[in-house]
């Protein structure tokens, strides 16, 4: 019962955060997704309706990652990556959705190394 209620109230801050939040070709919509193994970032255009730039744990290879999974250490890898890709596409200010989740641990983990990479917030 308890894990419903948990999953029901992120779903609604999902939805809070996504009125308030809107991405356009200037300036895309940085949405971020945990799962219990991977870590996925893409760079959508919401007027459009397309995505400009994704970047994940699962793209960079089993090699490059020493612990797969997704936790704190490879969100910080992540967010370099994923600056990366977003720069290679003229990419330089964002609007971070972090889809529900509370900003800590992995997210502010993935959104700092984001910033240190070269991403405006």
């Amino acid at each position: 019962m308890q894990d419903q209620t948990k999953h029901r109230l992120r779903r609604l801050r999902r939805f809070r955060i996504r009125k308030k939040v809107q991405g356009s070709k200037q300036r895309p919509r940085m949405s971020v997704c945990f799962t219990n193994q991977n870590i996925y970032v893409q760079f959508i255009d919401d007027t459009a309706g397309v995505t400009l730039a994704s970047a994940s744990t699962r793209g960079e290879g089993k090699a490059a990652a020493k612990k797969v999974g997704a936790n704190v250490e490879n969100a910080k890898r992540l967010g370099a990556l994923a600056a990366q890709a977003a720069r290679s596409k003229g990419i330089a200010e964002i609007v971070f959705d972090r889809a529900g989740n509370r900003y800590h641990g992995k997210v502010k983990a993935l959104a700092d190394a984001a910033r240190e990479a070269g991403l405006k917030f």
